[in-house]
């Protein structure tokens, strides 16, 4: 509304509460429990005050001339993140007031990029974004990526990497190691039926290094499972894999899909001139 002049011509008339919003923001974000949950309600009502607010101004700029390309946008900006903040309301009144629990899938975590996910991993920090799922093959060319709504656990996103292989790969491997949070005893069940000989885990999930197949070859495996961890090291190093820099979800999409396609050319470019070769330097 305080862009209303320079995008629509028009200067709509508002009471300012950024000021009053920020203040309580900041005592919520440091209070206690119990105080915290006395401040959310006045909070709430401020942010009805600018509701209100916004559907006189919506009035005020449709009533008059809208047709200029500059209106318009101005006019969608509002109306899009009126819908964003009414939903903001509506999880914040299900969870602090009604205490409620409300599902990550249904939670807007930011009004900028709305699409992103919660994702928590085990007991470490909450993270924002959304959960990567790639496989590489023995030269480190990335095999298999999918970017994966809301927060799966890693053991679901397993069969999906195998059956993606035989149907583009025309097979699969004959070892196989990943992460410990892949691990179940039906994954590796599942894996045995299809063929593959060794099925690693980090974790064991009650599976014995013999039943795995891996007697021998554990070290040279978990060696291999190091060695991915390196590629994605350099993936975000090098490659920006770290932090999403293009807007909206589609742009997030793209952005992923960039890095990937950059990698594999690299590092096949580095196959072919002999780079990867023993002893030589990356």
């Amino acid at each position: 509304m305080a862009k209303s002049k320079d995008m629509t011509g028009k200067k709509v008339r508002f009471t300012d509460q950024r000021k009053a919003s920020k203040a309580l923001a900041f005592q919520i974000f440091n209070a206690k429990k119990a105080k915290k949950e006395a401040l959310y309600p006045q909070l709430l009502t401020l942010v009805r005050i600018v509701l209100k607010q916004v559907d006189k101004a919506l009035l005020q700029i449709k009533t008059g001339s809208a047709t200029n390309p500059k209106t318009q946008r101005w006019i969608k900006d509002v109306e899009h993140y009126q819908a964003l903040t009414l939903k903001v309301v509506d999880q914040t009144v299900r969870r602090v007031i009604d205490k409620e629990s409300v599902p990550s899938s249904e939670k807007i975590i930011s009004l900028f990029e709305e699409h992103s996910d919660v994702i928590v991993k085990e007991y470490r920090d909450i993270q924002y974004g959304h959960k990567i799922n790639l496989s590489t093959e023995k030269h480190e060319l990335i095999t298999f990526l999918s970017i994966e709504k809301g927060n799966p656990a890693d053991s679901d996103l397993f069969l999906p990497v195998l059956d993606t292989h035989q149907k583009n790969l025309k097979g699969l491997p004959h070892s196989v190691v990943r992460d410990g949070g892949y691990a179940s005893k039906a994954n590796f069940e599942v894996g045995r039926a299809l063929g593959i000989q060794h099925i690693v885990f980090h974790k064991r999930v009650g599976i014995s290094y013999l039943a795995m197949g891996v007697k021998k070859t554990f070290k040279l495996l978990r060696n291999f499972r190091a060695g991915i961890e390196g590629n994605i090291s350099q993936l975000k190093r090098t490659f920006g894999a770290g932090k999403a820099t293009w807007k909206g979800h589609e742009g997030f999409k793209a952005y992923v899909w960039s890095w990937v396609i950059s990698y594999s050319l690299t590092r096949m470019a580095r196959m072919q001139s002999g780079w990867n070769r023993p002893g030589a330097q990356d």
